[in-house]
């Protein structure tokens, strides 16, 4: 597949890495000549220096024959026009689109953009599903990753391994034999900085962390064997009221089982503009990492906060502060994936990296087959992939023991009808069953080839 990606920041470096890295032709486009020198010093793509809207820059990025273009640079604008050009002057038959602005999401969403007149086939909005990664990690508290899969019916959890986890030296196997109801499979374990597929004699030892998918209905149930507590959030204290903050308390405030929020926000404008939009949600108007400030909006009986500022150290400070405060949870949203690290030292409970999150939704669109859902996990280690069972693909109609899966990859569920399926060795995956994957990086590739044989890309 020939692939044009328009802007080499972070999401499209991401990008570029993971496309270019399943042997297909990428080019990268950026008027920053610099980070067009970092891709293609660093990856197997082409790079081309200027703007990704002109005509001419396409052209010669190889635009009359490209399968896709993914428009990525920091302006909306740049992205609109670049798709348009895309389609006017080279027919390329599928754009991506990342637009910030919620205005353009607006009218977007709202269908005032007819296809013709906007010609994008797929918009990504950071600011939306960094907000819904937020609101999962909400959920699921005592989980430092979160995803939801299969309709919704079931979530990949990470969750580390503290003292008194009453699954710890237990191989993986007899957890089928301890708790044979349980709908949970571990499809992954990082272990001393390096993330597996485990075996089934695989054990599990504190300071691991692993990634277990579940069943809506055992998510409880599985934090519980796994040494967690479960707590329902009912009070949340927002960090920073921009676009990603206001999206969050807004979902807040939508819910049926409401959750009483606060919103710190130290720029008067943003201030005033989240409080007109939000009927039930106080806002504070003020420095996230001033005492008073965070005692004021009763930190200390919060159940949770979250740093959402568009400044990772900011992020991190407050969370801190809030600990220091009395805030049981933290969760920190960081773009700068070398400071994950810092977070445990600093007490710092989960994180929402908008790179991440980013990827994943583009990657989703990108993938071979009928892929539903991609989930990329660290510093893309691995993906979670759903996607629906074609006839062609060689997993129909056999059990799983007999399919020859890559050691990297493990199957989290299936989705049977409107059922999710615990995968066992002499289950059947049938035509048209939806499966969740768990693929180290290096074996996605293959995972493409099992869901398809004849590779069709759109």
């Amino acid at each position: 597949m020939k692939v044009i990606i328009c802007g080499a920041g972070q999401v499209g470096w991401q990008i570029a890495r993971h496309l270019s890295g399943e042997k297909n032709d990428v080019t990268v486009v950026d008027n920053n000549a610099d980070l067009v020198r970092r891709a293609t010093d660093t990856l197997d793509v082409q790079g081309i220096a200027g703007f990704a809207s002109y005509p001419d820059v396409l052209d010669r990025a190889g635009a009359r024959d490209a399968d896709m273009i993914i428009a990525a640079t920091h302006s909306d604008e740049v992205n609109m026009v670049t798709c348009q050009v895309a389609h006017s002057v080279f027919a390329i038959p599928r754009k991506i689109a990342r637009l910030r602005s919620q205005s353009y999401l607006t009218a977007i969403y709202s269908d005032l953009y007819r296809r013709d007149h906007m010609p994008i086939d797929v918009v990504i909005s950071p600011e939306r599903e960094v907000a819904e990664a937020a609101l999962q990690r909400i959920a699921s508290p005592s989980a430092f990753d979160t995803e939801t899969f299969l309709s919704g019916k079931a979530h990949l959890l990470g969750i580390s391994i503290e003292e008194g986890c009453p699954v710890i030296n237990t191989p993986l196997r007899q957890l089928n034999d301890l708790f044979s109801t349980l709908r949970a499979i571990v499809v992954g374990i990082r272990r001393d900085g390096r993330l597996f597929a485990p075996e089934p004699d695989d054990q599990i030892f504190v300071g691991d962390e692993c990634y277990v998918f579940t069943v809506n209905e055992d998510i409880n149930r599985t934090m519980e064997i796994f040494g967690k507590e479960t707590k329902k959030q009912e009070r949340v204290v927002i960090i920073g009221g921009g676009n990603v903050g206001l999206a969050v308390a807004r979902s807040l405030e939508e819910r049926a089982d409401r959750v009483r929020a606060k919103v710190v926000e130290r720029n008067r404008s943003i201030a005033e503009k989240a409080a007109d939009t939000l009927e039930k949600t106080i806002v504070l108007h003020g420095d996230g990492l001033d005492v008073a400030l965070l005692s004021e909006a009763n930190v200390d009986r919060a159940d949770a906060v979250l740093c959402l500022t568009d400044d990772d150290k900011t992020n991190m400070l407050a969370a801190v502060r809030a600990k220091a405060e009395g805030c049981p949870m933290a969760i920190a949203l960081i773009n700068d994936p070398t400071l994950v690290p810092m977070m445990a030292p600093l007490g710092i409970d989960a994180y929402v990296n908008p790179r991440a999150t980013t990827v994943s939704s583009i990657l989703r669109h990108v993938r071979h087959g009928k892929v539903r859902s991609v989930y990329s996990i660290g510093d893309a280690e691995a993906e979670m992939i759903e996607a629906e069972v074609l006839s062609t693909s060689p997993m129909a109609g056999r059990k799983i023991r007999d399919i020859e899966f890559p050691e990297g990859v493990l199957v989290g569920g299936l989705l049977k009808g409107d059922k999710v399926v615990k995968p066992l060795a002499d289950t059947r995956v049938e035509d048209g069953d939806v499966i969740a994957l768990f693929s180290l990086a290096s074996d996605v590739p293959e995972v493409e080839r099992l869901l398809q044989v004849s590779i069709d890309f759109f």
